[in-house]
Formats: structure tokens, sequence, C-alpha cells
């Protein structure tokens, strides 16, 4: 019987994003707790799935921690969060054959800017030289090399906007039980790109970016590599070692490894100019919004609660109301005054409030309005694609001229149509959406819109790159910086 110990960590943050985050922020599982998970789409779910197939299978799942997107973990939450995880694996490292660990990668905590590192390093000391350790990561993480030093093998996602959360589990708790089967030695070949990319083309299903992933899945299904992907990081964690890299791990075959993570590099260098942001001003794309049958959409990628923003901008409420726009405008905005003054107030009462700008009012000064609250709500939701729960607390709908607007307690992501739907709205009957978020499915916003305009305004998680001030990452960096070269220099990693 093979005891697998199960543990995960997950958050992304934006350091640009200047309320930090807390423990609050999470939601966590303990022991059999994280059992729960069967079922969903998500990388301890789809693990979960494998192992419970297996068989002579013992799971031991320990601790789960999960957060949305948001600032910089604070020092006392980074504090409470890693000494209960320090405190659950001690406990359950008894007899413990192989361990998985399902990680986002894009964490970043006040006085640890490596958390899931600084995890790996403890897991690896308590464990010993011998355990395998097998870890998930989205496509986004920064795969730091404190982190290489204590693995023997890893599973990255290779879609976006990310639907194989499930898929990347399985992958990984896959390579765990083949590890543990067959006693194998890997090899991880790493080459760092000192590139950040946005836009488009990181679409998969259309862009050059997924051409590029396409390729690591066929090497991994052609027997050429256990496992490989691309990851381009979160160009908002501004930390040491943030940038994209190629990653190929093979059944203790360097050579290939090395080779394999060059071409990948090679092929993705080129096309850097291609996988930037494509933007309009705020201004030029009222102008055509009024001059449309619509509906359209407005996309506020700098705003994007997915991505680690705070969720308060009204930057483009205000000005469509400025430039007298006519149509019905459907938004959302994180203000838990203004949701407050609604619930106190209760449901058609006419409140004046001012939207927006509670967390970060240098970018969003706050606007006053004057609105009917329509509804009021609990704030809970659950996302179209991974099915987990939303916590946005207490919420209100309220209504001023055409517009109408969504306001939330607490953020949550909002790269769907769950927070619409949740209070009964449905986005086809507006003429303008707001959605903060860079990209969505297909089916729930493009496939239905005469035009999806990306807008270019300030905001914690700006696709504009060289606005946001980075000063921590390595430089020089495109686009941060002119003249970026690159030579693809590979760094093995293989335990003994």
């Amino acid at each position: 019987m093979k005891r697998i110990m199960l543990l995960e960590c997950m958050q992304e943050i934006s350091s640009f994003n200047p309320v930090q985050s807390g423990y609050d922020a999470f939601a966590i599982q303990r022991g059999a707790e994280m059992l729960r998970q069967r079922g969903l789409n998500s990388g301890m779910g789809g693990a979960l799935s494998v192992f419970d197939a297996a068989e002579g299978v013992e799971l031991v799942p320990v601790y789960s921690a999960r957060a949305g997107s948001a600032g910089l973990l604070s020092a006392a939450g980074w504090k409470r969060l890693s000494g209960e995880i320090l405190e659950a694996v001690t406990a359950a490292m008894s007899g413990i054959d192989g361990i998985y660990v399902s990680l986002h990668g894009a964490m970043g905590a006040d006085g640890e800017l490596d958390p899931e590192g600084w995890i790996l390093r403890e897991v690896r000391r308590l464990a010993g030289p011998e355990l395998p350790i097998v870890i998930s990561l989205d496509l986004h993480g920064i795969l730091t090399e404190r982190m290489l030093q204590q693995i023997d093998g890893l599973a990255i996602y290779h879609t976006y906007p990310h639907v194989d959360f499930g898929d990347t589990g399985e992958r990984a708790a896959k390579l765990l039980l083949c590890l543990l089967a067959n006693k194998t030695r890997t090899t991880i070949a790493r080459v760092v790109i000192p590139a950040l990319v946005r836009g488009d083309e990181l679409i998969t299903k259309s862009g050059c970016y997924g051409d590029m992933l396409r390729e690591c899945q066929r090497i991994q299904r052609d027997g050429t590599a256990m496992s490989a992907g691309i990851m381009i990081g979160n160009p908002f964690t501004d930390v040491p070692e943030l940038c994209s890299q190629a990653i190929v791990m093979t059944d203790d075959d360097a050579a290939t490894a090395s080779a394999e993570a060059i071409r990948l590099a090679e092929m993705f260098w080129p096309e850097r100019f291609r996988m930037q942001g494509k933007f309009i001003s705020l201004e030029r794309a009222i102008a055509q919004a009024k001059t449309m049958r619509g509906p359209v959409l407005f996309t506020d990628a700098a705003d994007a609660t997915s991505s680690g923003a705070s969720g308060d901008s009204n930057l483009i409420l205000k000005a469509l109301g400025e430039a007298g726009y006519q149509g019905k405008v459907l938004a959302q905005i994180v203000d838990p005054v203004a949701a407050a003054a609604a619930h106190k107030a209760g449901v058609g009462a006419e409140i004046t409030v001012t939207l927006g700008g509670q967390f970060d009012p240098v970018r969003f000064p706050p606007m006053q309005v004057t609105a009917q609250v329509k509804l009021l709500s609990d704030g809970k939701a659950r996302l179209e694609t991974m099915r987990a729960e939303l916590h946005a607390g207490p919420t209100a709908v309220l209504t001023y001229g055409a517009t109408t607007v969504v306001v939330m307690t607490c953020s949550v992501s909002l790269f769907d149509r769950a927070m619409y739907y949740s209070v009964g709205i449905n986005p086809t009957e507006h003429d303008l959406i707001v959605v903060k978020s860079p990209h969505t499915e297909y089916h729930m916003f493009d496939q239905w819109v005469e035009k999806n305009f990306n807008i270019d305004i300030p905001g914690a998680t700006s696709a504009n790159l060289p606005t946001l001030g980075h000063t921590i990452c390595a430089r020089p960096m495109y686009p941060l910086d002119e003249g970026v070269t690159f030579t693809p220099v590979v760094t093995i990693y293989a335990r003994q």
C-alpha cells in the first residue's frame, strides 16, 4: 500500500494592488475535508480521480489553502498560513511514500517572495531525499530555482483561458504513480526567457502560444518527454524570478530534455512581439460604441480581480456618463461601503453613494451616484468552468439611468458570467457589458457581441506592462526594456 500525501496552497497576487491580502482570504480544508474536491475541475479534483482509481493507494490529505487573486499576502497572513502548513505536514509525514502538491505558482508574501519555494523546501526537509514530490502549476506561475531543487516531477496547465485544471491534476497524479512504481530518476531542463507577455495571442485555441503548447503536448504524448510546458509567469507578480520559461522533464535523459527545452524557447522568443496586449483608448471605444448596434464588450483587464486587481475601478462607468452614452450598461464593481448602504436601505430605496475607489482611490477617485436598489443577495455563486464556489459577500444591484451595476463586498474572480447570473441578470439584454478579466471563454461573450474592446486604462493588472512600474524582477526584460537579447541557456535539475 502506497501512502500519498496531498497538500495544496494556491493564490495569485498582483504586486501593484495597494491592498494586501490576509489569512482570511483563504478557504482552508484540513485532512479529509480536502476530499470534498472530488469531482471538481481543479488540480486536486483531477488528482483525486486518478488516485481513487488506482489500486494499492492510501490517501493522506493534509492541508488545502485556496484564495482568490489579490494583493501581496501580509506578513501576518503568511506567518499563520505557513505555520499551519508546516504543522500539518510534520504531523502526517510518518510512513508517507509520495507527495502531491497543488500550487498556483504566482504567490507572493510580505517578507517571502517565493512562498511556494519555501513550502517545497520545508516539505523536502521533512520528507527526506528519497520520497518523490510532484507538483502541478498554473502556466502563469513563477517556477523558481528553489522549487525545482525540491521536486521530482511537475505538470503545467496547457490552456488559456484555463479549462484544464482537472486534467493537469490528473497528469501530476499519473506522474507520481509512475515514479512510485518504477523508481524513475527524472531530469528537468529549464530555459529562462527574458520576456513578459499578454494579449490575444495567448488564447490557446487561436493564438500562437497555443501552437507552442501543442508542441509540449505532442512530446508528452509521443514519449519524448514525461512532462513539458512553457510558463509565462504572471507579469503582475513582481518577484526576482519573474520570467517566461521552457520546462521539459524526461526519464533521466538530460540530452533530450535540454534539446527540447531549447527548441521550445527558440520557438517562443521570436513571437514575443505578437504576444503583447492590443488596446484602444477609452474615449475612442466609447465613440465607436455610440455608433454601433451592439451589444459590445468593454474588457477592463487592468482591474481583473482574477489576476490580483482590487476590482474597484470606476473609470469606464465614469467615462460613459461623461460622454453621454445612452445604451443599457451592465458592470460590476467591488465596493463594500456601497453594498452595505444598499443592504441597509433595502430593495426599492433610492440611495446616494460613491462607487469605486474604496481600495485604490489614487487610480480610481470615488464617483458619486444616486441609484435605486433593485436587488440584494448574499453574493454566493459558482464559477461556470470550475464550479468552484464564489463568496462575494453582501451584494447589491444598483441602477441609475440606463446603467446597472452589480456591487460586491469582496473581490472574486470575474472571468465568466457567474456573478451576473447569480443576481438574475442576463448580459445579452444589455448594449454594453463591462468584464473585469483579460479573457473569457469564447461562448461567454465574444460569440455574441459585435465587438470586444480591450480598453487601455490604469489598473493593478494592466496589460500595458511598461506602465506598471516593476522594481524587483530581473532586468533587462522585454517589453519593460529596450534592446533585450536572448541566448538560450539550459539548467538541469536532477535529484540524486
